[in-house]
Formats: structure tokens, sequence, C-alpha cells
């Protein structure tokens, strides 16, 4: 299964994928954790490992990236990620590893004045669209905030959107037009409602359809102060534990 982790920038998608890649890798599943944000640079200290080469990177940056994708007739015969592969496949430069979580990252933003993420969004494309996932892996992909991955086509490539949605409006905003992309792209959204409160949770539960809520994940300002001190997370918690559960057994086939 291929999870893309969707929202808002602070909604917590970083947080929540790593802690569902704990979760997974707790059910004895073989994770990979892509992380697919250009401009967040925390997914390798939020689970604990050095940062991996990046794919961009590993193609010689965005310029050699480019001359491969244009190329009509590459010296090698293949273009871009035109052959399926599996986990065990990708390059050892490009991935870090802590247990059985494996963490890819596919470009960052690095220089001043080096140009847009575009290039990085048809990478993600294309890495994900060649990935084969066995019976017993999970792929969780930590997207870029807001919807530009959906305008590209990256959620094309997943079997699952997951919504991580905060307590504010914009959140809010940005569920309507998830769902409204996800319809078109025939993919299946649920959505996880991050940093509840009591008095605030009834008002948020009852502005989505309950069935595509997956979980309610409370407010916990131990978790904040670990992540402001820069410390791993190292378990997923009983909500997130239960949602990994929930996420194995959701009928794709479904929107």
């Amino acid at each position: 299964m291929k999870i893309l982790v969707c929202g808002k920038g602070g909604s917590g998608k970083s947080t929540l994928s790593v802690m569902l890649a704990r979760a997974f890798e707790a059910m004895g599943k073989v994770v990979l954790l892509v992380d697919a944000d250009e401009s967040n640079f925390g997914i390798p200290h939020l689970i604990g490992v050095d940062a991996p080469c990046d794919l961009m990177e590993s193609f010689g940056g965005k310029k050699g990236f480019k001359e491969k994708l244009n190329a009509k007739f590459p010296a090698d015969g293949e273009g871009v990620f035109d052959k399926k592969q599996s986990i065990s496949d990708l390059a050892s430069e490009c991935i870090s590893e802590t247990g059985s979580i494996r963490v890819v990252t596919v470009g960052k933003i690095h220089h001043f004045d080096e140009g847009c993420a575009c290039p990085m969004g048809i990478l993600s494309k294309k890495f994900l669209s060649s990935l084969v996932v066995g019976g017993n892996e999970v792929v969780i992909v930590d997207t870029e905030a807001g919807v530009e991955h959906f305008g590209r086509g990256v959620i094309a490539e997943g079997d699952l959107i997951l919504g991580v949605v905060d307590p504010t409006a914009e959140s809010f905003r940005l569920v309507e037009k998830m769902r409204e992309m996800a319809s078109v792209a025939q993919k299946p959204v649920y959505f996880v409602l991050n940093k509840t409160e009591p008095d605030i949770e009834s008002y948020m539960t009852s502005t989505l359809d309950p069935e595509l809520v997956v979980e309610k994940i409370p407010k916990d300002n131990r978790m904040f102060m670990a992540s402001l001190r820069g410390e791993p997370i190292r378990e997923a918690g009983p909500q997130v534990s239960a949602l990994a559960d929930r996420l194995g057994g959701v009928e794709l086939s479904r929107i």
C-alpha cells in the first residue's frame, strides 16, 4: 500500500508520517518513508537517521535530471525510473535505515535562486509510479503542504490519501479541495483530526463526513516539546497504532 499524507503546512503531516511508520514497523511491516516535501528538512531528524542523498542529487541535480528526462535516446536505453522496482532495489546511497524503516528523500531546495521545485514534483510522480509494493510492505509519503502534488498528478500513484486536519479554518477549506481532486483522480481519501481538544473536537467532527474521519489525535504538549528539542519519535502512540491497523483494512475502491 502507498499512503500519501497531505494537508496544510503545520497541520502535523511529517509527525504523523513518522508515527505511522513506527506503527507499521511494530506490526512487522517493511516501511519506506518518502520525504516528498522539498521545503521541509525534518523527516530524517524525526525518525532519527542521517539525511540520505536526495534522489534528485543522484541524477546530478535539477540540470542532470532534466537532461535525463528530456533525452530521446538515453545512452543506457532507459529514462528516469522507466523500469519497475521494489523497495529492496533502491540505491543504498539514497537510503537511510532504522529498524525496518527506510527513508528516501526526493529532493530539496538547497540554494538561493536555484529555481522552482517543479522537477521534484515530476520526480516524485515517476518514482512512486515505478515502485512495486509487496504484501508486507508499506510506502508512506510525506507530501508538500497544500495541493500542488494534486495538481501535478502525484496522488495518482498512491493507493490512499490521508488528509491531516488541524483546528484552523484554512485546514477545513483544504479538506473540500482534497475531496474534490481525489474524487476526480478516483482515489480514496480519509482524514485524521489532529491537535484536538475536548472543547473543539465536537465542532471539528461536525464539519466532516464521520465515515471519512479515521482517527482523532489529541493535542499533546509532551510531543510538542520533544519536537521542539529535536528528539526523534520512537513510538507511534495508541491513536496512530489504531490508525495503522484501521488503514490496513480500508477498502481502497471506496471514496
